[in-house]
């Protein structure tokens, strides 16, 4: 089986909201704009945002699948935390720093970072 995962999406109550968060946390404009579904292109991976009530639809919200981003140092990881609801603060885990923050939508979201030199005995927060 040859498969490629190139995107997923987060449900969200309102998505000039949503788009307003994503725009900051990753500091470009979102590539597709639309009521019900607005996309981010973050390095070719699509980063969906679902407006799912202007669908009619219901959801279930829930802390099982967690989109993961990477920065690229604990400093830009504490920088992309500040201000926002941790949820899981940041750990060391099998050689990275891990957290988990929630959105402005209440979706959990990963943030982790590689372990850097002279950060192996601090744990960073």
């Amino acid at each position: 089986m040859n498969c490629h995962l190139r995107s997923l999406y987060l449900c969200v109550e309102d998505m000039d909201r949503a788009i307003r968060f994503y725009e900051a946390f990753f500091e470009h404009p979102v590539a597709e704009r639309d009521p019900v579904y607005s996309v981010f292109d973050i390095a070719g991976f699509r980063l969906g945002l679902f407006a799912y009530r202007v669908q009619g639809e219901t959801h279930g919200f829930g802390s099982n699948c967690l989109p993961s981003v990477e920065v690229e140092s604990l400093e830009m990881l504490k920088c992309k935390l500040e201000g926002k609801k941790v949820v899981f603060p940041i750990t060391k885990i099998r050689g990275k720093w891990v957290s988990e923050f929630e959105d402005s939508e209440s979706n959990r979201i990963e943030l982790t970072a590689p372990i850097g030199a002279g950060e192996e005995a601090s744990r960073g927060d």
